[in-house]
């Protein structure tokens, strides 16, 4: 900020110092003003790896930071101290209610691992953090299954869309259950919400495409996993739902306990896609869950060509972003009407002439037709005649 002094000849030596003085004090206090408004910086970086490049995150990240997006992770708990997700975590209810906290071993493993995934997608994100599973579930594959009827989740759901939630990750799933209503039903809530929601298509390598939940729903997108150099990663369930796939072999993300490790499952490969969700909806908020999966789907590896293994392909982060842009949607404009020269005949094209019909044809027709007038007549009177009886 500068102040410009003009001349007026008047005024003396002392008023103009005190006028620069007072012009630098102003600039002071605004730059102190402005720099205490500047967004949150980001999270320590998790460090990169294959699914950095397979993302394509450099040029996404070079169009979207994720700012302003609140991401909310249903998961087992988020450590709020580690340095991949410091500063960015907001915790919220735990509604597993089993008496455990932050300080226990089984706490926190996978939800702190997943939020340092979103984060490393969408480095200026807000993480809000609910505590809906226990990680004594989690298998070796990476994946986190509930034993319960789903009410936690569906509690996770609710409360998320109620506190500000633009995307909700769900990188877990259910073996032991079907349909849960109480799941659907918060689903449907959010997505009437504005709230997309990503969620794990399963780590089984199950390819008998019935039905695993919550990816199953319908107001989930579900998310397969690839391995590094393409193609399907073997754990990866194969679902005729299948939206979309993103990295989910040897990610390196946060651990609880500090530090860093490689990871597996589509668990991460549904918090990466979270990310680029948190990238897109930075840029353009008033995207629907519709018009997310839409830029999503069509920007993806095989675009138009749905595959059970991946869905439409791999994720393209900056494509995505590019594609949220709404006001690339084109609107008809209306066809003036310009009266009744639309009917009549093009210029340069005379009307059509047909041959005028042969003298003999129509005076034989016109002949047969009143012979077949004056029989029909007759049998009409032959009919109506009284007859004699026998």
């Amino acid at each position: 900020m500068s102040t410009r002094t003009t001349n007026t000849g008047g005024r003396s030596r002392r008023a103009l110092r005190g006028a620069l003085t007072a012009g630098l004090l102003v600039g002071l206090v605004g730059g102190a003003a402005l720099s205490g408004a500047a967004p949150a910086a980001a999270a320590t970086t998790v460090p990169a790896g294959w699914e950095n490049a397979a993302l394509g995150l450099p040029a996404a990240q070079r169009l979207s930071q994720g700012e302003g997006v609140t991401v909310a992770v249903i998961d087992s708990g988020v450590d709020p101290d580690h340095p991949s997700v410091k500063g960015h975590v907001t915790t919220g209810p735990d509604f597993m209610k089993d008496g455990k906290s932050p300080s226990d071993d089984d706490w926190g493993l996978h939800g702190t691992a997943m939020a340092s995934a979103i984060l490393k997608v969408a480095p200026r994100a807000k993480i809000l953090s609910i505590r809906s599973i226990d990680d004594s579930a989690e298998e070796d594959t990476g994946e986190v299954t509930f034993r319960h009827d789903g009410d936690p989740i569906a509690k996770g759901i609710d409360y998320a869309v109620e506190h500000g939630a633009d995307v909700i990750s769900l990188s877990l799933g259910n073996k032991f259950a079907d349909y849960q209503r109480p799941v659907a039903n918060a689903l449907g809530y959010a997505a009437s919400s504005g709230i997309t929601t990503v969620a794990a298509a399963g780590n089984a390598g199950d390819e008998s495409n019935d039905g695993d939940f919550p990816a199953g729903y319908a107001s989930a997108i579900a998310v397969a996993a690839t391995r590094p150099g393409g193609g399907r990663a073997a754990l990866s369930n194969v679902k005729t739902y299948n939206a979309v796939a993103a990295p989910g072999v040897g990610v390196t993300l946060a651990e609880r306990s500090g530090g860093y490790s490689k990871r597996d499952g589509t668990s991460v490969s549904t918090a990466l896609t979270a990310g680029v969700l948190a990238l897109m909806y930075a840029e353009y908020p008033d995207l629907t869950p519709a018009q997310a999966r839409s830029a999503l789907t069509r920007t993806a590896s095989h675009p138009g060509r749905h595959s059970a293994l991946d869905g439409y392909g791999p994720v393209n982060a900056a494509a995505a972003v590019r594609a949220a842009d709404t006001r690339q949607e084109v609107e008809a404009e209306p066809v003036e009407y310009r009266g009744e020269k639309h009917f009549e005949t093009p210029s340069g094209v005379s009307k059509t002439a047909h041959a005028p019909m042969e003298q003999p044809l129509w005076l034989g027709g016109l002949g047969a037709a009143v012979l077949g007038l004056l029989l029909l007549a007759g049998g009409v009177v032959l009919l109506r005649r009284p007859r004699a009886r026998t």
